[in-house]
Parts: C-alpha cells; structure tokens; sequence
C-alpha cells in the first residue's frame, strides 16, 4: 500500500453536520501552535469566553468550550448534576434523547422517561403531568433540535415547567445553537451544551458549554465526587476560569480553538438575529423547491427545524442510490435516517456556512438528475 499525503475531496456538506467552514476559520486553524498555558493563548481564550456568551445569549461567567465533541458537552452537563440514585425526567423524541437516557443510567441515576413520537415536539403538558406524579425529581433534561428528525422542541416553555416543580435544566442545543435562537438567559437554562460543527461552521471536535449559578451551586453542594475526573467544572474551571493565572488542567486543542474563535467572530460580524434570518429564508426556499419536485417534508410546519430539513422517502425510491448519485456526481453530501427511521427520511442540513442560495440551487438540481435516472 503506498503511503502518501491526503487530499480530502472538496464537499458540499448538506448532511446533519458537519456543515462546510469558512475558509477564513480554515485559515485560522493553520496559524503557528503555541502553548496552552501562553499569555496570548490565555487572552485568547477570554476573547472566545465573551463570543460564546453573546452567542448563547448569556452573562453566564462559567461558558467556555469543552475539549471533544457535542458528545462530550452533553456528557459534562449531565456527569456534574446527575448523582447515584436520582431521578432525572429524560425528554426523548429521537435519538438523542435516548442518548441522555442511556449517560443517565450509566451515572447510577434512574431516568423517567417523557416519550414523543419521532418527528414531534415534546409535549409540555407530559412533562408537566410527569414532574407532578414524581415530585422528587429534581433535574429535567431535553433536546432543543433534535438531529435525528428535524423536530424543535419548546425548551423555554420545558424550563418553565420544570422550575415551577424545582427542577434544574439540561438543553441540548448542538444543532440549534446559531441557527435559531437559543436565549440562555431570557429562558433561564441552567446547564446548556452544543457543537462546534453544525450552525457555528467549525470543524468537529469542541462543545461550547454554559452553567448558570443555580446549576454551579447544585454541583458544588454534591454528595459525591463528580464521575469524571476529566470533565469534573470544580476542576477544569482551574483552567478556563477568570484572569490571567491559570491551573494546569488539560492540553487544550490550540489550533482548534483558533478556528472557534474565527467561526465565533464570523457570527458576531454576521448578527446573530442575521443568522438565524439567514437560516429561515433559505429552508423556505429549499421547501418551495422539494415541493415543486414532489416531496414532502416529515416535520410539520410549526416544530420544523429550519437548519435541518427531513424529507420522506418516496414508495419505490433506493434511499441509498440517491445518496450515492449525489455525493458521486454532484459532490453533495446529505443525511440518512437513522434508528426507525432508516429508508424512511433524507435529512438535510442548511447550517451556517453550507446555508447559501448556491447549495440550495446545486442540490435540488443533484436530485431532479438523481430521480430521472432512477
């Protein structure tokens, strides 16, 4: 096998992530790697502290990127409020939220399940009917887009409920974070966690982070020791905690907390009420045109996520033929369903970057030659 430099082909990224980068961000993660503990990395790491909190809308002091994937953010919003033997309500409308269910068993905690159908919103009044039957429930955890079905949850009016029965919040925003607006403070989340490779247009591998002060005291005040030691915020806000002297925690990833910091300042030059215009306009376009083609979206209107489309597969359509005829001839990558919706739905991200007129034109163009030929 003869070993030589890769060259990645160049894609239009139109999947549930990661979207295409900007070039200046690519840019941005080529500039020259110095040290984690650096003056001017420390400054740096201030710098993407304040575009953070303007992109969650927050004043929260304790918001910085965890080193890994949105995995791994949701994993440390949940491993720091979820103790051994409590009961944590599970919002679960796809796979995702499955997913928490599952980090919550593993944390030794039981899960009370609040089910959706796929393709749904959560139902606010099951939460509510839930919280009331289990009054000793003190955490709530929820997705706000979920990535799976395209569906977007209420999560303002999740944490109302949940609050009213004392109950702390967790909100997945991974893929709702920069395309549609995510209101930290205004809807009062307590612990919040997304990705860099979706809305953001970052590549993969970090996950902005939020803790509000009723989310840190409760971590404070914790009968046992946070699960990981790694993502343990008594520990690593040592290191991404105010000022200028920091603790030792972890080699963070310079060069890709370089590219953050570029898709970060990319936003704020943008507006982030620009963005999520942005992101609105070009769905409508891109339904308009799946309409004048035949196909009909899975979502209804009102829980429709704007960022990520999920299309029915017509009766006698191969799933997998078009997705290979588009990423072989037209270079375009889109979505499969997964879980219970595999061969089901096409999922189609317009995130950040991948968002634009030229995307929209090229890949409903990919699928009027896909199914001619099929």
């Amino acid at each position: 096998m003869e070993v030589k430099t890769f060259s990645p082909p160049e894609r239009i990224l139109l999947g549930p992530g990661p979207s295409n980068v900007h070039p200046r961000v690519l840019q941005a993660m080529a500039q020259p790697t110095i040290g984690h503990l650096d003056p001017a990395f420390i400054g740096l790491m201030e710098e993407i502290k304040f575009l953070l909190r303007y992109t969650f809308k927050t004043e929260n002091e304790i918001t910085f990127p965890v080193s890994g994937p949105g995995s791994v953010g949701m994993e440390t919003c949940l491993v720091n409020l979820v103790e051994p033997g409590m009961k944590v309500a599970v919002c679960v409308n796809g796979v995702f939220g499955g997913r928490i269910r599952d980090i919550v068993e593993r944390c030794g905690a039981q899960p009370i399940v609040i089910d959706a159908e796929w393709g749904r919103a959560i139902n606010p009044q099951r939460l509510d009917d839930v919280l009331i039957s289990n009054p000793d429930i003190k955490l709530t955890a929820f997705i706000h887009a979920e990535t799976s079905t395209g569906a977007q949850s209420n999560i303002k009016e999740l944490t109302e409920i949940s609050h009213r029965h004392s109950c702390l919040v967790i909100a997945d925003t991974v893929t709702s974070l920069g395309g549609i607006p995510v209101m930290v403070d205004e809807w009062n989340l307590d612990a919040v966690y997304s990705g860099s490779q979706k809305c953001l247009s970052c590549p993969p591998g970090l996950s902005p982070v939020t803790f509000n002060e009723r989310a840190l005291h409760a971590i404070k005040n914790r009968k046992t020791k946070v699960q990981s030691w790694f993502m343990d915020i008594n520990l690593i806000t040592s290191y991404w905690g105010s000022g200028s002297r920091r603790s030792y925690h972890h080699t963070a990833p310079i060069n890709a907390l370089y590219g953050l910091y570029e898709a970060l300042l990319l936003l704020k030059e943008e507006g982030l009420e620009n963005s999520w215009e942005r992101h609105k306009k070009n769905s409508e376009k891109l339904i308009d045109g799946l309409k004048n083609l035949g196909l009909s979206t899975f979502v209804k209107e009102e829980e429709r996520l704007p960022e990520l489309i999920t299309i029915k597969i017509p009766d006698g359509v191969d799933d997998l033929k078009v997705r290979n005829y588009l990423l072989d001839k037209h270079n375009i990558e889109i979505g499969a369903g997964l879980g219970s919706l595999a061969g089901k739905i096409w999922r189609i991200g317009l995130m950040g970057y991948s968002s634009n007129e030229e995307n929209i034109s090229r890949y409903l163009n990919g699928m009027k030659e896909a199914f001619k030929i099929m």
